[in-house]
Order: C-alpha cells, then sequence, then structure tokens
C-alpha cells in the first residue's frame, strides 16, 4: 500500500474511530437537547415507517441507557495532531491504560460471543504445506480428519494474500469446519479479512487490535458445509489480510488456518430447516483466484458486474440463491453515523472540514439483467479499533470475527436464467441525498465498499431436464423516504448544533412459474424492510450522537402457501454516543458509549448454516444407542431464533504535556441463542446462553448454558 494510502487510513482513523468524552456539564445539555428537539420528529414519520414497523417485533427491542454520563459520541472533526497522538498513545495501551501501568501482563485473549460450533476431535493431521502453501490431506479411509490449509504471517501484506493449494483429504465426508488461530503483538489497526476457495469468496472476518508484549490471541471456529461442492474439488485457497508494518505499526498477524472433514452418518441434519449443500456454486467476483490474488470488488471504484456466460448457468436449476457479502470500508466504514448530504457542511469551518454525507442509510442491490432482484440493508458492524479501542478488548464487536452475507433467493428467475443465454449480475450500493427538492437514493455513495457474491444452485435429479416458466411480476418501487433536519446556532451566529430524523420504507416482490421435471410451481420471493434514526451532532460537531434500528422480514413461499420455504426476519438497534474535548491548558478526553443489538429468526431450508445443525446432527458427534444405532433428535426444530445485546463504555485521559495518561473501557454482551419447535405450536427452545462482562480488559463474569446439549466435542467460542 501506497504511503497515500496509509494517510487514507489513519485519517479514516481520526475521522470515526477514536471517540470522545466531554465534560459531564456537557453531556447533561446534550443529552437533554436531543430529547426535546428529536420528540417531535417521531410523528412526522411515523406514517412512513408504519409499512413495517408492523412487520415483526422480532425479540425484546433495546431499552435506552438512562445513565447520562455514560453517553457519548462519535468525533470526526479533531484537530488532526492530536487525535494522532491520542491514537498513538490509545493503540499502546490496554483499555487506554499506558502499559508501564501493568508490568505483569499475560496474552489477552480476545473472543467474539456467538453459539458454539460442534465437531469430532481429529483422528489425524496432515502437517500442512510448503512456503507456497500446498496443503494435502492424509488420513486412514473412514475417519475424519484435519487438514491444515494455511500457516502464514502476514506483514506488508496489502496485495499479497496468503495462495496455497488444497486437494480433498481421503476421508469420507459430508461436513466441513474450520478453525482459524491469530497472534499479535505491537501497535496496530484492525484489518479486514477475505478467505476464497478459487474465485468463491467463503469468509470475511476482521482482526483484533494487538496490544504490547505478550500481545493477543484469538481463534474462531466455522461450519463451512454449505460449501461442499467445493471442497469436494482441488482448490486454491487464498486469505487476504492486508497490514502494514513498519516503526509506528508494528503488529505482525501470525496464522493458522486448519479445515476438519468427517460424516454424519444419517442425513436426517437436513431434514429440519437446513438446505442440503448446493450442487454448484458460481462465484460474482472479479475472479482472480487462478492469479492466487484477491477477487473483491471496491465500490463505487468497481463496477460489480459478472456476465454469466451462455451455457454457464445450469439449464436444469430447481432452486437458486444468491448470497451478498458487503460492508464498508475507509470513509464507510461508519456509514451508519454520516449525515445528510445537504448539511454535510453545517460544521466546516469549526471542523476544517466536511462530514460524511449521503444519509446514514445504505442499501445493497441485486440487479439481473439490469432489473432489481433483491436488496440487503446491511448489518452495521463496528471492527475492533470502532468508535474506541477500550470497548472491544476482549469482547469484540457483534460479528467482527465473522461477518454475516445475506441470501436473496432467485428462484423466481430461474426460467429466465435457464434459457442458456449469457445474463448479467450487479451489486450496487446506494445512499440517499436529498440536494434536490425530491428526495431520491442514489448510487453515488463514499469509498469504499467490500463486495463480492455467489450463487448456490440445486439442479433438477435428471441432468437432461430444462427448467421452465415464466417471470410473472416485478414490484420493485423506490422506497418511501422521510427526513427533517434542524440547525442550531450560537450567540455569535456560528452553527452548534445538528439534529437530523430519518425513516425509510422499501417492498419488493418478485414472483415466477418454475416448471422442472416434476413441479410446476408459483415462486414469490417478498422482502419488507426498514429503517429509522434520529441524529444529533454538539458542541459545534464535536459530540455526536446516532440512534438507529435496521429491521427486515424476507422470504420465499410456493404456490402462495401460508408456510415460507424460507424465511427470516432480523433486528438490528445501534445506538452510539461519542464526543471529543480539549481543555485550554491541552488536556484531552475522548470517550465513548456504545449499546449494540443484533436479533434474528430464520425458518425454512436456509443456506448458510443456522447453528442448530449440532443440535440435531447427534449422530455426528457419536451418539449412539445401545444397539449401535444412532439417536434421534430430541425435538423438531421449525427455526432458530437468536437475541444478542452488547453494551460497552469506554473514556480515554491524556494530559496537555503527553507525560500521563489513563482510560478506562467496560463492555457487556447477552446472547441468546435457540431453536423454535412445533411440540407447543413454535413455542422457543433455548439452546445455548452466555453472559459475559469485561472490565478494563479482564473478563469479571462468564456464565455460559447449554439447554439441551449434544453430549460431546462442543466447540464454544472463545
Amino acid at each position: 500500500m501506497s504511503e497515500d494510502a496509509l494517510k487514507v487510513g489513519r485519517r479514516k482513523w481520526l475521522s470515526g474511530r477514536l471517540v470522545l468524552l466531554v465534560v459531564p456539564s456537557l453531556l447533561l445539555i446534550s443529552t437533554l437537547a436531543i430529547w426535546f428537539i428529536k420528540a417531535p420528529y417521531r410523528s412526522d414519520y411515523a406514517l412512513a415507517t408504519s409499512t413495517y414497523s408492523s412487520s415483526r417485533d422480532i425479540l425484546k427491542t433495546r431499552e435506552e441507557n438512562d445513565e447520562v454520563f455514560l453517553r457519548h459520541g462519535l468525533a470526526r472533526g479533531a484537530p488532526a495532531q492530536a487525535g494522532r497522538e491520542a491514537l498513538a498513545d490509545a493503540l499502546t495501551t490496554t483499555a487506554g491504560f499506558p502499559a508501564q501501568s501493568t508490568p505483569s501482563r499475560t496474552v489477552l485473549e480476545c473472543f467474539q460471543v456467538s453459539q458454539p460450533v460442534i465437531s469430532p476431535p481429529a483422528q489425524s493431521q496432515s502437517p500442512g504445506g510448503d512456503q507456497e502453501g500446498d496443503v494435502e490431506g492424509s488420513a486412514e479411509e473412514g475417519s475424519c480428519c484435519t487438514v491444515t490449509l494455511m500457516e502464514h504471517k502476514f506483514g506488508n501484506s496489502y496485495g499479497q494474500p496468503f495462495a496455497g493449494k488444497f486437494s480433498p483429504p481421503p476421508c469420507p465426508f459430508n461436513r466441513v469446519t474450520i478453525n482459524f488461530t491469530a497472534v499479535s503483538v505491537g501497535r496496530q489497526f484492525d484489518r479486514l479479512a477475505l478467505m476464497y476457495l478459487g474465485d468463491v469468496e467463503v469468509w470475511r472476518t476482521s482482526t483484533a487490535e494487538p496490544t504490547v508484549p505478550p500481545g493477543i490471541r484469538w481463534e474462531y471456529h466455522k461450519d463451512m458445509t454449505h460449501f461442499l461442492s467445493l471442497w469436494r474439488q482441488e482448490q486454491k485457497v487464498i486469505f487476504d489480510l492486508g497490514n502494514i508494518v513498519n516503526d509506528v505499526y508494528t503488529g505482525w498477524f501470525n496464522t493458522t488456518l486448519t479445515a476438519t472433514f468427517f460424516t454424519v452418518p444419517d442425513a436426517d441434519g437436513y431434514l429440519h430447516g437446513a438446505s442440503e449443500p448446493a450442487d454448484l456454486i458460481l462465484p460474482i467476483s472479479k475472479m482472480r483466484g487462478s492469479e492466487g490474488i484477491d477477487s473483491r470488488f471496491t465500490l463505487p471504484e468497481d463496477a460489480a458486474l459478472v456476465t454469466i456466460p451462455s451455457g454457464g448457468f445450469p439449464r436444469n436449476g430447481k432452486r437458486a440463491v444468491f448470497s451478498i457479502s458487503a460492508n464498508g470500508q475507509a470513509n464507510e466504514e461508519f456509514w451508519w453515523s454520516n449525515t445528510m448530504e445537504s448539511t454535510k457542511d453545517t460544521f466546516t469551518e469549526q471542523l476544517d472540514g466536511s462530514l460524511p454525507g449521503l444519509s446514514p442509510w445504505r442499501e445493497v442491490q441485486l440487479l439481473i439483467d439490469g432489473r432489481l432482484a433483491g436488496v440487503c440493508w446491511p448489518f452495521p458492524v463496528i471492527f475492533t479499533g470502532g468508535v474506541s479501542p477500550g470497548l472491544h478488548r476482549p469482547i469484540v464487536g457483534i460479528d467482527a470475527f465473522d461477518l454475516r452475507e445475506h441470501e436473496i433467493d432467485i428462484s423466481p428467475w430461474l426460467p429466465l436464467l435457464c434459457d442458456g443465454e449469457e445474463h448479467t449480475f450487479q451489486l450496487r450500493i446506494a445512499g440517499i441525498d436529498d440536494t434536490e427538492p425530491i428526495v431520491r437514493i442514489t448510487e453515488q455513495v463514499n469509498s469504499n465498499w467490500v463486495v463480492t457474491g455467489k450463487i448456490f444452485v440445486w439442479m433438477d435429479e435428471d441432468a437432461d431436464a430444462i427448467t421452465t416458466g415464466e417471470i410473472l411480476a416485478i414490484d420493485a418501487l423506490d422506497p418511501i423516504i422521510k427526513t427533517r433536519q434542524q440547525i442550531t446556532q450560537d450567540d455569535g451566529g456560528k452553527n452548534e448544533t445538528l439534529t437530523y430524523m430519518l425513516g425509510v420504507a422499501r417492498r419488493l416482490q418478485v414472483q415466477g412459474r418454475v416448471v422442472t421435471s416434476t413441479s410446476d410451481q408459483t415462486l414469490t420471493w417478498y422482502q419488507n424492510l426498514g429503517y429509522e434514526q434520529d441524529g444529533f451532532l454538539v458542541d459545534k460537531g464535536y459530540g455526536q450522537v446516532n440512534d438507529l434500528k435496521i429491521s427486515g422480514e424476507d422470504f420465499i413461499s410456493r404456490n402462495s402457501d401460508d408456510e415460507p420455504f424460507y424465511r427470516t426476519l432480523y433486528n438490528y438497534p445501534l445506538y452510539s454516543n461519542s464526543s471529543y474535548y480539549i481543555a485550554p491548558e491541552g488536556n484531552l478526553t475522548l470517550g465513548a458509549h456504545v449499546n449494540q443489538g443484533l436479533s434474528s429468526i430464520i425458518e425454512g431450508s436456509a443456506v448458510h448454516p443456522t447453528g442448530l445443525e449440532p443440535y440435531f446432527a447427534n449422530q455426528c458427534m457419536g451418539q449412539f444407542g445401545d444397539d449401535g444405532v444412532p439417536l434421534p433428535s430430541d425435538y423438531d426444530y421449525r427455526g432458530a431464533f437468536l437475541n444478542s445485546q452488547r453494551d460497552g463504555t469506554a473514556w480515554f485521559f491524556r494530559t496537555g504535556d503527553n507525560k500521563n495518561s489513563s482510560g478506562f473501557g467496560s463492555t457487556k454482551q447477552l446472547f441468546v441463542f435457540g431453536a423454535e419447535t412445533d411440540m407447543y405450536g413454535k413455542e422457543k427452545l433455548r439452546l445455548y446462553s452466555r453472559d459475559v462482562e469485561a472490565i478494563n480488559s479482564t473478563v469479571v463474569r462468564d456464565d455460559q448454558i447449554s439447554y439441551n446439549p449434544p453430549r460431546s466435542h462442543m466447540l464454544a467460542q472463545g
């Protein structure tokens, strides 16, 4: 990466990442101002949001924290030099405390709170590949086995991903899990990483931020069975983790990636809602795997458009699902905290620059042959340096180690896609432009978004069959948008506060008649999404509050049945309050309070693992009765539900002479995962919960409960 690119990375941190704490009196004033100013706006966009507010209240919604002192905001206009110095201090501390204050330390074990992944113990393990990354499985026939896919140290690695060869191991398998382990010491930003099998992105993750010696370590397990068709072939394994190491940023990432292959004796695991792995997976990427390099699209710089040539899509397709992987980086990492385009220059004089604009709303669009086929409203991932590093040690943010993908069922398009002709697939990112009298969505967004896609295809048992039918309807009107803003000025006529409200609602429906060798069905893909945010900037832009919620319902139904074939509901609430204050004598105070949640329900045939697989695959765990017959599942699982709520507070103080600094970081998270069952009419059955709290990088409470657990080989995350 060039020095200019490095400067962009530093500015990214200064503009959004370190957050700031104002003295209590200012916090009290700003919080009261938010209370009184935003209240009148709620009724004005209630009508717009009513189209989705009743879609489903999935689980308990977020409650606001009423401790005024803990509410801080996102500063983006900090003086550059002060921000750089604060960054240098913060990166050499643990939750803000100087290294010299903790003479005796152990390796910090970082972790993401999530449900366990279950895997049998490896019966054999390959020694791994050579320095070029060649890997080869080695195991006795009939046993499970573990293969080392990567052992690599990422230093100055921008544009230089790990590339290795993979050959399927000799042991039989119908299930695959991976284990990623990393260690790092020193000073470093968090980094995004993408894993590919050939041209197909199969996992997106990010790193934790290291500390002074002895540094940090983390481990993450992931079920990768849905990529089974790829694992059964020779592949080029590409792992792209761009990093910079120099005199200032000293942290290398030493990594190991293994894959465990094993067999579930009974296929009943697929009869409880999960889809059987797809027969074919088509990449929607730059397709540079053969060159051993990264295949991502970077928007808006790239045109993320792929043409599948004539005959490239199987003519006997019976189901197809498009999976989107997308997240913002650089100037779009904190897209959810942007202002509206018309008011981005509100504090230009005070902040010596504009705020990021084009609204705090983003939409990822999928187009097939130029027509909108589905959308994704992304989850606002906060990476391990996001808002304030003290919020993420050792408990990292929701999805930080495993960025979720979004499924769009494109089966209603099969009559078109199976015609043997070429077809285009395009991914676009949309924001909102309110500079004209009519507020509209726009493809113009800031840089940059990292996106790829893939198509999972299931084929008719008759290899000579040709899927026919017709697309009956495409209903994809522009979303409903409601917005209002207000600026107040001080006695000198300078802008002092900015309040903005944004409400967005969208419905989308695609219907097609799909005729295969065994069925003639009308398939309907339906999406109903809603977004609302109250944003507030105070103290001439040096303090910011964002209070938002993204919600949605997606499903695919057959022949107008009441029971969808696949259905998901999701709710992403986020409250962020951060601020920045420099006293006249030069003392710097930064701080943040972030409350974030994720709730979801997944029913039916999901492509990606739902987390239920270990609980209904007791046979995989070696559970057998006295007669040697695998034990059945204890429940009939209808769907999976998840509710994760995370609350953190962090602050950092440094004296004006740069000689003394101190800080504080506290995070707690409650995670509940379970199943919907048919036993009592969609009763919710808890399967796993974790209630964990950390203060100043030390876990002070960690209560984990597994309800109805499988009886062996449970691998918990962290």
